[in-house]
């Protein structure tokens, strides 16, 4: 079995993806590994980069975008590591970063999912780990009510205001651009819930992790670039739900993920 797989769930933008695979095979971690990346709804351009300067990647190709968790599902199947790294193509390593993520999982066999301090691309901390979304945190972020009383108080334990990012933490869940998880632990929890089109799949996905007795932790050691812009997220507050469709999205994920889990938020 190899120690490491990398997966990557590709969509139409094949010069980050370019970067992000660079930054793994220009440097890369000192395990036995292989990169396997889902192309959704793929391209010529993203099938030449693949075909002329990553051959030695796993390219599965998808007509259709089928989903992000769908695509990390696929990734799973094939993939053949003993951990397995999930990463955005918007992301780029910085050196170590997945040696790091690998040494600390594997001396503890109680962490299911982990993941390193993602920074913006100016080198300032993103913001990754969080507490459990709430029907009310839905409410406070669409509606320009962040800023008052109470609700600035929903967002601030939403995102674990106080919290030092340079710190080890044991948050309820992590972004998913860049999750390590192991085989073992898989084979226990489950893939990711394809119900989930888009948004909320890394959150259930932890709940789950949590609930069979691992724990998900934040290692700010291991740190990774993530070129992040919240597409779901405008300047329209009420009107995105009707003008923005990342918004639509998040919107029924979170809805399908409070039925799933009838309210009972950690």
């Amino acid at each position: 079995m190899l120690e490491l797989s990398i997966i990557i769930v590709h969509y139409r933008n094949p010069a980050l993806l370019k970067m992000c695979l660079n930054s793994i095979y220009n440097d890369p971690p000192r395990r036995d590994f292989e990169v396997i990346v889902i192309d959704s709804q793929s391209i010529r351009e993203s099938q030449d980069l693949m075909r002329e300067s990553f051959p030695q990647a796993k390219l599965i190709i998808s007509a259709e975008n089928t989903g992000y968790a769908h695509g990390v599902n696929i990734g799973l199947i094939e993939a053949r590591g003993r951990f397995i790294m999930i990463l955005n193509y918007d992301t780029i390593l910085i050196p170590e970063a997945l040696d790091k993520l690998c040494d600390f999982i594997s001396q503890r066999p109680d962490i299911g999912l982990i993941g390193p301090q993602l920074l913006n691309i100016d080198g300032t901390i993103q913001q990754s780990y969080f507490k459990y979304y709430t029907p009310m945190t839905i409410v406070a972020r669409r509606l320009w009510l962040g800023g008052f009383w109470p609700f600035k108080n929903i967002l601030n334990d939403f995102i674990m205001i106080g919290s030092d990012p340079d710190k080890i933490q044991a948050p309820d869940w992590l972004m998913g651009a860049a999750l390590m998880t192991s085989r073992e632990a898989i084979n226990k929890v489950g893939m990711m819930d394809e119900r989930f089109y888009f948004y909320f799949e890394d959150v259930d996905w932890a709940k789950r992790f949590w609930q069979n007795d691992y724990r998900v932790i934040y290692y700010p050691a291991a740190k990774i670039y993530h070129s992040y812009g919240r597409g779901s997220k405008s300047k329209l507050g009420i009107l995105d739900l009707f003008l923005n469709k990342k918004t639509q999205w998040h919107t029924k994920s979170a809805i399908k993920y409070f039925i799933k889990h009838k309210r009972k938020i950690k």
